[in-house]
């Protein structure tokens, strides 16, 4: 429990969702002990999609996890002085399939001389001269239209369009802009050939094509940050639902759960919310006005099941993550997790993890662990990686909220539900989940670092301060 000064006592802060921002949101208030904070989860733990488990005594993620040396300073140095010892700096090593031939990923300029297909370098090479000379396309902008300004047809045809249409179940030409803004850091071939040159040795800089990861998972960062946040007094309620949000007027004064056969009324001072927007809005009570709940019917999020193969081998490759643009098998990328923490033990058995997009409701989604195992396999078959050792089982998990999909119509519908939340006394909204972010684990940090920065000892939100930092954030750009 926060302290008290004097008589007056700490205001009362409800966070919901302990994924990383919630998390980091929890420790960054109350280690200054200015509120009372209590974390909501459903969930019977925490780290949401960036939690860890084990399979057969290997811990795996969901999906491919990494904490980015690009990190907020501040951030990052806070993650390190938590995690201790338990933080590694891995080198890179993952491959990407292009045109038919695995090449390194990240790109490295010898490597891609050698792999890469003499007609694809040339016209890579071609796009990279014709680029001043590209006009923009006609009609309105959109994330294909971008891309053939900037990297021209190769790249985009052949990594960047099967890519995202496997990914977020859209045709390129009818995703917005904002994609590309968010998902892709070098929009030129010259930027994308500059990455690569930095690769060279005597270029390189400490961290250059190196991550952070932790012994335990990366779910570990989670879970030691909440350790932290609890030690300063914050309090994580698991297994909770949420059942409405109480609001009287433009003031959100309550937060209703469910214990039991009862209903229970929490007061606070303020609300930080990291769950789903859409799910916000439907927990408002009195509920918005039409127009806000129409929007939120709108957005849509794009699904995915990770499949676990388990593998009776010490490791089934070096690689720590193979990327997968094409469209002959459904899957966009598998990860090794024992080479992402280098861990050897285990004896005897590795695990693939492969990400599959898919949507609640289709036929990958209704398939049972066993048929998706025997498809996986198929898949690794296709692209000349044999599954030649005895397959233990197949286990899945599944997220019905893994990417926000960023079509042609998400930001006026976005933009009616953010005005509503951000004009409400009490309710502070971020988080991938919250801010319909397409982000990585440090920026969620860094925007629950900026969340508790703007309230003060009273718990009441400095909104221009808050603005300011929300300009910052829409500028963020993923780090693959």
């Amino acid at each position: 429990m926060s302290r008290e000064n004097g008589n007056r006592k700490p205001p009362v802060i409800e966070v919901l969702g302990a994924g990383p921002a919630g998390i980091a949101a929890a420790y960054a208030l109350a280690r200054t002990g200015k509120a009372d904070i209590e974390v909501l989860e459903r969930a019977g733990a925490i780290g949401g999609n960036s939690a860890s488990f084990r399979i057969d005594d290997i811990w795996c993620d969901y999906g491919s996890h990494r904490f980015h040396p690009v990190a907020d300073p501040h951030v990052l140095e806070d993650v390190k002085r938590i995690m201790g010892d338990d933080l590694l700096l891995r080198p890179r090593h993952g491959r990407i399939r292009l045109g038919g031939r695995w090449i390194h990923f990240p790109l490295k300029p010898l490597d891609a001389l050698v792999k890469l297909p003499r007609t694809f370098a040339l016209s890579l090479l071609a796009d990279s001269f014709m680029g001043r000379f590209r006009k923009p396309s006609p009609g309105p902008r959109t994330f294909s239209s971008v891309l053939l300004e900037g990297l021209g047809p190769t790249i985009s045809e052949n990594f960047y369009f099967p890519y995202v249409k496997k990914l977020w179940g859209v045709e390129p030409e009818k995703l917005a802009v904002k994609l590309a803004e968010r998902r892709i850091s070098g929009n030129s071939v010259s930027r994308i050939l500059l990455k690569m040159m930095r690769m060279l040795p005597g270029l390189k800089g400490k961290t250059t094509g190196r991550f952070y990861y932790p012994r335990q998972g990366f779910g570990q960062i989670s879970q030691k940050m909440a350790e932290a946040a609890r030690s300063h007094g914050a309090r994580f309620r698991l297994n909770t639902e949420i059942t409405r949000i109480e609001r009287q007027a433009n003031r959100v004064t309550g937060v209703w759960l469910r214990d039991g056969d009862k209903q229970v009324r929490r007061e606070t001072t303020q609300v930080l919310s990291t769950i789903p927007l859409t799910a916000l809005v439907a927990l408002m009570d009195p509920p918005p006005p039409p127009e806000v709940v129409a929007a939120a019917r709108k957005i849509r999020f794009r699904g995915m099941i990770l499949l676990y193969l388990v593998l009776e081998c010490d490791r089934f490759t070096e690689f720590d993550a193979h990327y997968y643009p094409e469209l002959s098998i459904p899957i966009s990328r598998m990860s090794e997790p024992k080479n992402y923490n280098g861990a050897t033990a285990p004896r005897g058995v590795s695990v693939l993890c492969a990400e599959l997009p898919a949507d609640p409701g289709d036929r990958w989604w209704n398939m049972s662990d066993e048929e998706l195992g025997k498809h996986f396999t198929r898949w690794l078959a296709q692209v000349d990686l044999p599954v030649n050792v005895p397959v233990r089982r197949c286990e899945t998990r599944r997220l019905a909220h893994a990417y926000p999909v960023y079509d042609l119509d998400y930001e006026p519908n976005f933009r009616t539900i953010d005005d509503w939340f951000m004009g409400l006394d009490g309710l502070l909204v971020f988080g991938r989940q919250g801010l319909f972010a397409h982000d990585n684990t440090h920026h969620a940090f860094a925007m629950a670092y900026g969340a508790a920065d703007c309230l003060d000892e009273n718990g009441q939100l400095d909104r221009a301060k808050w603005e300011s930092l929300r300009e910052v954030f829409s500028h963020h750009t993923v780090e693959d």
